[in-house]
């Protein structure tokens, strides 16, 4: 093939950022096009660009558009055409390329979710998608603080506000539209045009004023973008507020309102700073393809195009065909949810011997290690995160992780009694004393809550169950993996990405966005499409340099200077070094930066694995440990020391994560900016708010007798684990002599295995399984259990397997159109179902007392009481 560029040198950026990706510009009006002019029609979707400023006189208005017009041979002519919802729209003629241009994504899963078109006279900031967003924050946030405080919980899932806001923004266009309302014009996602300011104020009523200016703009995938952003960040409750609850109700320490709100607000936005400052590593790079963002794309797509195309002799559309998943996944989930919960728990190899220990250690669904990988309810498929979303070569890393660690090691050690555990359960979440029993903290604190040594040791050590102690072992090992996987396979590419923004930013003057070179070959992506090639998965390709169609269209945007984030970390960091000085959290000043620096160090190496499996790995543990052995006896210090170095890399993540989001759905990122920061502003205020009116009116909260169950079972877990780690100490855990001090030994083994793997990948072909193989994953992936049991991996990955490999090989094009689409319509019926069946039938206590054998099948034997393997008399213990 020829590999004569496919525009001549002498056309500007700008043409190059519109080939390929033909914008559309609209006007939103039923009147006739006349009413705005050629000129502002050309202006319309005009932006300069950082090249444009530093190139002179040739990028001035006129020369722009000449070089347009040198471009329409390849482009097409331009022509105007009415589309059925009264969208007046300016293109130019369509290619067989328009919606697959040479340079789209290297990867099929984007490409089969991504449109490469954008439409740059969208509407993005209206009074529609501000107002959605501040109820779907003010609702969202409020509730699930609420029910986190009780059990059992429900969680509102962020894809229920995908689902409802989509028909709500459509009645709000028949609510506030009129067929005769004048035209609008919008750029870059703001309104530039309104034919009606012209109108004398005589003329219109305050009423008639006030129903146009709520009615701006058209609904559309962007504005629905914004409002799922604004629900991701805004849903999930705040770390800090479980951090006030344990000092208010299990310190019995005083707090005031402004210390919750310092406290929460710094912990929630410090995550921005570092997805803000890493955009040209985490986002920017193609490579960097976010599998959880595709669902969403794809659901955007699904509701708000109607482009229908066979797919292996599939003719269903994707909107019908969620409708149809949406609805059986609500209506199944009855069933495994409510009426027949052992389609849930279906271990029914344990049912015919339910007093077998063995059997209930291998087979097991509650505590065991799920060696029978069947069950009915996608809660237990998806516990991890949908397996659809997953690349297959990932799983593979995590069930070989699963297989070697959990199925082969785990088993071993305890029927050999390894480190006492053959006393204990095979898999818990529990901590135990050295009769079994769970580890009551409360014999080892003086009545201030405060340690006292010589209860411990009349009491007992802390033991952990195998999987347990293994699952610590293995995130120490994932933790060094980080570093030298990362190290290994993209320190090149992070520290080349690095010399080229400072030598960029130099040259500019400023921090505007730096579009990333362009290395690579836009035929090799279109021939591999063709047959002569195979498409190229993610992260088995490392390259952070590059662009696609995306990074390109996103260059027509002003960016989000880097300044408003580093301004934000000073912000937050001042706020969080007030709160630690002022207030008796008795975590110095310098604990709080160790703190941010630990999140600083492991923050591109997390975000890059969880870019390219969907895989997070947390530095929980890891922050724990470090503060307890830095600043021993401190329960509270090592809560706020966990916050803001556990908080501040998962909200991080997050944020990155929604930033790519909106990268693929070309959002502005200055707007993009302020809809993140201001939602999560209005969530942190609302929590603040919720918690404290629980505080005043729900009588013994967080006491275990608490009225309808609001016992704070989330708080009381953090806070026995303030205690084990805050206060016991890990010196007695992994000290010299402890009984788990070969579990240090991890480090060493993560550090070097993927130096090894890395030597003997790098001189094999890329479709080699050696560079497939992310030691990150493997450990990683791991630290889910428990509270995750071997059912939920095993399951998963065979979801995965069917899907990402069988299916994808097998029916290419079924698997392009309708995977995301049929992760979304699981998803979003099960959210809705678990909500519903909460809400509307247990809450009220209208299944109180039913019983019949499927709901009670499962409890009957070891799986559910978790069975040790020994026993003990009254009386013994067996480390004395």
């Amino acid at each position: 093939m020829s590999q004569a560029p496919l525009i001549s040198k002498g056309s500007s950026d700008r043409d190059r950022s519109s080939y390929g990706a033909v914008s559309t510009h609209a006007v939103h009006s039923h009147e006739d096009l006349s009413m705005l002019n050629d000129e502002s029609l050309d202006h319309i979707g005009r932006r300069d660009t950082p090249e444009n400023y530093l190139s002179g006189p040739d990028t001035s208005y006129e020369s722009s558009r000449k070089a347009r017009n040198r471009s329409s041979n390849i482009g097409g002519e331009v022509s105007r055409r009415r589309t059925g919802d009264g969208v007046i729209t300016v293109a130019e003629d369509s290619t067989d390329d328009d919606e697959d241009p040479p340079d789209n994504s290297r990867y099929p899963q984007v490409r089969a979710s991504v449109s490469a078109i954008d439409d740059v006279t969208a509407s993005i900031s209206t009074p529609r998608m501000w107002i959605l967003s501040l109820l779907c924050a003010l609702l969202g946030s409020g509730s699930n603080l609420f029910f986190s405080l009780r059990y059992p919980s429900v969680f509102i899932s962020p894809v229920i506000a995908l689902v409802v806001v989509h028909p709500l923004g459509l009645a709000w266009d028949r609510l506030f539209k009129r067929d005769d309302d004048p035209a609008e014009a919008f750029d870059c996602g703001l309104l530039v045009k309104r034919s009606w300011d012209e109108e004398r104020p005589a003329t219109q009523s305050s009423l008639n004023r006030l129903r146009r200016w709520l009615g701006q703009g058209r609904w559309n995938e962007k504005e629905h973008a914004c409002v799922y952003i604004s629900s991701n960040v805004s849903f999930g409750f705040a770390f800090a507020t479980d951090v006030i609850v344990e000092q208010a109700k299990f310190y019995k320490q005083d707090l005031s309102i402004l210390y919750q709100i310092l406290l929460t607000v710094s912990t929630q936005i410090l995550g921005y700073s570092f997805a803000g400052l890493t955009r040209r590593f985490l986002v920017r790079p193609p490579s960097m393809i976010w599998p959880a963002t595709l669902m969403s794309t794809a659901m955007f797509t699904t509701m708000h195009k109607s482009e229908n195309q066979v797919a292996n002799g599939w003719k269903i559309t994707r909107w019908r065909f969620f409708l149809l998943v949406f609805s059986a996944a609500f209506a199944w989930y009855f069933l495994p949810g409510l009426l027949f919960p052992a389609l849930s728990y279906f271990s029914v190899v344990t049912w015919f011997a339910p007093h077998s220990v063995v059997l209930a250690n291998l087979f097991g669904t509650s505590s065991g290690l799920g060696l029978f990988p069947v069950t009915f309810d996608w809660a237990q498929i998806a516990y991890i995160g949908s397996p659809l979303l997953t690349p297959w070569w990932a799983a593979a890393n995590v069930v070989s992780g699963l297989v070697i660690i959990m199925w082969i090691v785990a088993p071993i050690m305890y029927y050999k009694n390894a480190l006492h555990s053959a006393f204990l359960p095979i898999l818990s979440s529990s901590v135990f004393d050295n009769t079994g029993k769970p580890y009551d903290v409360g014999r080892i604190l003086t009545p201030d809550f405060l340690f006292d040594p010589d209860k411990f040791e009349a009491y007992s050590n802390v033991y952990l169950p195998v999987t347990y102690a293994l699952a610590y072992g293995v995130q120490f090992a994932g933790l060094s993996a980080l570093v030298t996987h990362t190290a290994c396979w993209y320190g090149k590419e992070v520290w080349q990405v690095s010399r080229q923004s400072v030598v960029s930013d130099e040259a500019t003057g400023s921090s505007s966005y730096n579009p990333l070179g362009h290395s690579q070959n836009i035929h090799s992506h279109r021939s591999s499409r063709k047959g002569a090639g195979s498409p190229v998965e993610a992260g088995i390709d490392t390259s952070m340099q590059g662009e696609d169609v995306h990074t390109r269209l996103m260059r027509r945007y002003d960016d989000a200077p880097a300044s408003w984030y580093l301004m934000t970390f000073v912000a937050m960091l001042a706020i969080g070094i007030f709160v630690v000085e002022y207030y008796p959290v008795y975590l110095p000043w310098y604990g709080l930066l160790l703190a941010l620096s630990i999140t600083a160090v492991l923050f591109i190496p997390v975000a890059i694995v969880m870019a390219l499996t969907n895989q997070h790995s947390s530095l929980y543990l890891i922050c724990q440990i470090i503060c307890g052995t830095v600043f021993p006896g401190r329960p509270v210090a090592n809560m706020v020391f966990t916050t803001y170095c556990y908080i501040s890399s998962a909200q991080g993540v997050k944020f990155s994560s929604d930033l790519k989001l909106g990268h693929y759905m070309k959002i502005p990122p200055k707007l993009l900016f302020q809809v993140q920061m201001f939602t999560t502003l209005v969530s942190s205020f609302t929590q603040i708010g919720v918690l404290n009116w629980m505080f005043a009116n729900i009588p013994s909260l967080c006491q275990l007798d608490a009225i309808n169950g609001f016992s704070c079972p989330l708080a009381r877990v953090h806070f026995n684990g303030s205690i084990l780690w805050g206060v016991v100490g890990p010196q007695r855990f992994f000290g010299r002599g402890a009984l788990y001090q070969p579990l240090i030994w991890f480090f060493l083994v993560g550090a070097v295995a993927p130096i090894v793997v890395f030597g003997i990948a790098r001189k094999r072909p890329m479709d080699s399984i050696w560079r497939k193989i992310n030691l990150p994953v493997l450990f990683g992936s791991l630290s889910w259990i428990p509270p995750a049991t071997g059912l939920n991996f095993s399951v998963w990955a065979v979801v995965c397997f069917i899907f990402n490999s069988v299916i994808r090989k097998r029916k290419p094009e079924w698997w392009g159109k309708y995977t995301m689409t049929l992760s979304a319509g699981l998803d979003s019926g099960l959210a809705v179902g678990v909500v519903v069946i909460f809400f509307g039938i247990v809450f009220p206590g209208w299944m109180n007392g039913f019983r019949w054998w499927g709901t009670e099948i499962y409890k009957q034997g070891c799986d559910w009481q978790a069975c040790p393997y020994k026993t003990l008399k009254p009386g013994e213990t067996f480390d004395r």
